[in-house]
């Protein structure tokens, strides 16, 4: 049996994939969460094969919560399953260390495959993405813009688009505000912006 832990702030989705795999032979869901924070009390107390995570969570988001993860519980494999475009996600939290990763518009089926995939060892991408890497075609949107940045840089510029202060940022990432300061001044300069509220903007280009 896959025990399997969800990290959704969305109450609809967390009780959407619990009636889902209620009856499942397969997978057992051991725990629902609502933010990042709470995945490392709920592992220390708990068996877990694989989470589910958002990225974008309150208190922690899912991509720090995952590098921590891989440094505090390397044996637990992680899939993002997120609303956040796959061409500038997918590769960058793959990166970080998540073993698949899962657009909310994926169907229950596509689902059940990557739980099983990631469960067996393998790496979940979808087969539109993974067949443009084996191709060796661009995945990113907007010309090449975020290609360029490291999966790091696309964690601060996510917290950006947030509206998160640098010393909120340097909190949840673990790293001091001078340190936030200059990812910002890498993140103007490869994004070709000048001052921060066209960063902001630029940020923002990641929910469209």
């Amino acid at each position: 049996m896959i025990k399997l832990l969800v990290v959704d702030h969305h109450p609809i989705i967390r009780k959407g994939l619990e009636l889902l795999f209620i009856t499942s032979p397969n997978v057992q869901i051991v725990g629902t969460l609502d933010h990042g924070e709470a995945i490392f009390d709920f592992l220390r107390k708990n068996t877990v094969d694989i989470i589910i995570c958002e990225i974008d969570l309150p208190k922690l988001n899912g991509i720090t919560a995952l590098r921590r993860l891989n440094k505090e519980f390397p044996q637990i494999k992680v899939i993002m399953f997120s609303a956040q475009p796959e061409e500038v996600y997918a590769i960058n939290t793959i990166k970080a260390g998540a073993s698949g990763y899962l657009c909310k518009t994926a169907n229950i089926v596509t689902l059940k495959e990557a739980i099983l995939k990631v469960h067996s060892g393998g790496v979940y991408l979808s087969n539109d993405l993974a067949q443009r890497l084996a191709l060796g075609k661009r995945v990113t949107r907007g010309g090449s813009f975020y290609k360029k940045l490291s999966t790091r840089e696309i964690e601060v510029l996510k917290l950006i688009s947030l509206g998160r202060k640098n010393k909120e940022i340097a909190k949840e990432l673990d790293i001091n505000e001078k340190t936030v300061s200059t990812y910002k001044a890498r993140l103007m300069k490869k994004l070709n912006v000048n001052n921060i509220v066209d960063l902001i903007n630029r940020a923002k280009l990641l929910e469209l």
